[in-house]
């Protein structure tokens, strides 16, 4: 499905088809279930909201249920991860998904490096990211970062600065999400004095404080609805009024913004301006998961490594430790790497890795978890067999009927 070369990859025309509605799938991972967020939004009560993941990559189209309440199955198999093959179908809740081959496949640009500033990455996700940035530091337009947390949006948005020909100027932070409703609009544009009760002298806003060089506006999707026309009037006229004042300010800027919410479904609900979506995302990239470029482990390890005093090197990590780290789901990202790889390097021990998340469980703990899935997912393929008929189900399994109900109540399995 994905065919790779030195300088680029060529992607197949491959499709998820739920009925009328399909999903092209790229190199990004593509989430499907119930949620308005999703890449393919189900309208089916049995689909969880976030059900399942599709992607393509070098061995073809690879499915991950998402801990889904009813499961996700590939033919007649419940699955918890495998390769989706054309022509079989992926059932999720009542919906059938297929694929489907389009005629012509997409060429997607690698770079040739395996880092771009501070960002590092050799795997097909990365260096794609890395070719789309080094293009967009040849501009000035403005850039909309999309990931989720802890992926490294900050240092995509430095790194494109500093690529940048306005990297001897300034590059000004703007935190969106720490600022209340009421403080960032004088935070932005500045504000004359006695502006507001406590303005006690005038004070020029960072997009003046940026004049020349980047203003990046970390978490640009919290930004207050009201706000959103003014900065949408800065971005256009490159000029902001202080609060106050009656005379505007030439700000001459590149702005780059970054958000980890998905800012088109923000759109279609109404939460935020679709212009300024459209003014934000001029250039659009999007910064892959740990999950999804799991092959950059043993390299961002070995960075963090280096990055210590004194330098440590991947043979001072515990025996097995590379494996254990790549068996990890990493919800937090590259962020979670840096501090678990911290943990290790001072404990040396592999018992106190994943404080939290990644901790084994005591073995009773473990034990229930094993048993609880194990009923879950038998007691659901009998009823699936038994076409919801709870005594057919309870004949089948060898138990009672009041057992079999017991645990369709207990999980909250759909008898179908």
């Amino acid at each position: 499905m994905l065919f790779k070369g030195l300088n680029a990859v060529e992607l197949l025309d491959v499709r998820v088809k739920a009925g009328a509605r399909e999903l092209p799938l790229g190199l990004a991972e593509a989430v499907i279930g119930t949620d308005p967020a999703c890449e393919l939004v189900l309208d089916d009560g049995a689909v969880s909201r976030r059900h399942c993941t599709v992607q393509l990559d070098e061995a073809g189209v690879r499915v991950k249920d998402l801990g889904s309440k009813n499961g996700t199955r590939l033919g007649d198999a419940r699955i918890v991860e495998a390769l989706w093959e054309p022509g079989q179908t992926l059932t999720l809740g009542g919906t059938k998904l297929t694929l489907e081959l389009g005629p012509q496949p997409t060429e997607v640009p690698l770079a040739a490096t395996n880092r771009f500033g501070p960002v590092f990455g050799s795997s097909v996700p990365m260096r794609a990211l890395f070719a789309t940035l080094e293009r967009a530091s040849q501009s000035d337009s403005t850039v909309l970062i999309t990931g989720e947390t802890g992926t490294g949006k900050d240092l995509v948005a430095r790194a494109l600065h500093e690529a940048s020909s306005r990297r001897e100027e300034p590059f000004v932070v703007c935190d969106c999400s720490a600022l209340s409703a009421g403080v960032v609009e004088a935070e932005l544009f500045g504000h004359t004095r006695g502006a507001f009760s406590g303005a006690g002298d005038a004070r020029e806003g960072l997009f003046v404080a940026a004049h020349r060089g980047t203003l990046f506006l970390d978490e640009v999707g919290e930004l207050p609805a009201d706000l959103q026309p003014k900065l949408l009037r800065a971005l256009e006229s490159k000029k902001v009024r202080p609060l106050g004042s009656t005379s505007e300010v030439s700000a001459d800027v590149r702005v780059l913004a970054a958000t980890h919410r998905d800012l088109r479904a923000a759109v279609k609900k109404k939460t935020f301006r679709e212009d300024l979506f459209f003014r934000l995302a001029v250039i659009e990239v999007r910064v892959p998961s740990l999950r999804e470029r799991k092959d950059d482990l043993p390299l961002l390890v070995e960075q963090l490594l280096r990055q210590r005093t004194p330098k440590l090197e991947l043979t001072d990590l515990p025996p097995n430790a590379l494996k254990l780290l790549h068996a990890y789901a990493w919800p937090g990202n590259v962020r979670e790497l840096r501090n678990v790889v911290e943990r290790l390097v001072v404990t040396k021990s592999l018992e106190h890795l994943g404080q939290g998340p990644m901790a084994l469980k005591a073995w009773h703990e473990a034990r229930s978890d094993a048993i609880a899935k194990f009923e879950h997912d038998y007691v659901q393929r009998a009823l699936l067999q038994a076409n919801g008929n709870l005594a057919q189900a309870a004949r089948t399994l060898g138990v009672s009927r009041q057992l079999v109900h017991q645990l369709v109540t207990r999980y909250g399995l759909d008898p179908g």
